[in-house]
């Protein structure tokens, strides 16, 4: 398995000035480092990819930064969705310039906006047409797309691995994956080991959060079941801490953490890559 870490633990927005995060990562023994980017978030994607390969680091990309709520592939408008596909295809053409291994996210809808309503029966094939296109854009760019299921607080279209296997299924691309948030599915299910073997044919990456989004330990997240789960499937793919800094000003209560998880960026990754790489290691042992 290789271990990653979000932006956000570091610094609140990704710029040309910010390459040296990606050095701590690399120093802090991080395989990956993950990038949030948005119409705000303006930088130089070759010299950031560059910067990464010279360390050996992989990188991942994720929609953080301004997202238009109109540009939407799961939009009752066409013309809304129309506007989600084009949007989508520039942060691809940023993650094909990185040299990225992904563009991940909940980038089947909107994440923020929760329509309380019984579904459209055409909801969930409009989507899946609108992500076909993008795979088949993202794989001319040699870019895999990781679909993350989010709670029922975040999104109305896509909360279990039920329904983000079926989606997927309907989209029919080969360049679909899933990315696992452990904090998201805290409200979504109640069996980890089964919802992620429901997965496990196309997961690409795992958010380790725990349930209040702090470094993992201590929490409500069974992590030993997780792991074993994964050991079992034979996962080798990213796991990741995502999470926001609350050290840096007003940052963490603008992102809607209103609690101090994450007053030392570095010191939670440390010790949350520790706690996981240590379980990763008694699991493996304990299935021989």
């Amino acid at each position: 398995m290789l271990y990653g870490a979000h932006c956000y633990l570091l610094t609140p927005q990704w710029a040309d000035d910010q390459l040296h995060h990606l050095d701590k990562a690399r120093e802090l023994g991080l395989d990956m480092f993950e990038l949030s980017v948005g119409d705000d978030v303006i930088f130089n994607a070759h010299a950031t990819g560059r910067h990464a390969r010279a360390l050996g680091l992989h990188l991942l990309v994720g929609p953080g930064g301004h997202w238009p709520a109109e540009c939407d592939l799961s939009a009752d408008s066409a013309t809304d969705r129309a506007r989600g596909l084009e949007w989508h295809k520039r942060v691809v053409d940023i993650t094909a310039e990185l040299g990225a291994v992904a563009y991940a996210g909940a980038t089947y809808g909107h994440p923020g906006v929760v329509k309380k309503r019984r579904p459209p029966a055409d909801e969930f094939a409009r989507t899946a047409e609108g992500l076909h296109a993008l795979g088949e854009y993202a794989a001319e760019r040699n870019v895999l797309l990781a679909l993350e299921p989010m709670s029922h607080f975040r999104t109305h279209m896509v909360n279990t691995p039920d329904q983000i296997m079926r989606l997927i299924a309907l989209a029919d691309h080969p360049s679909l994956r899933v990315l696992f948030d452990t904090y998201h599915m805290v409200t979504e299910v109640r069996d980890y080991p089964s919802a992620l073997r429901r997965v496990a044919p196309l997961l690409f990456a795992v958010h380790a959060c725990e349930n209040d989004r702090g470094k993992p330990g201590g929490g409500l997240i069974p992590w030993e079941d997780i792991f074993r789960t994964l050991q079992e499937t034979g996962f080798s793919g990213y796991i990741g801490l995502e999470g926001y800094n609350s050290s840096i000003g007003d940052f963490a209560m603008e992102r809607g953490m209103f609690h101090n998880v994450c007053p030392d960026g570095p010191e939670f990754i440390r010790e949350g890559i520790g706690f996981l790489r240590n379980m990763e290691a008694s699991t493996r042992s304990s299935r021989k």
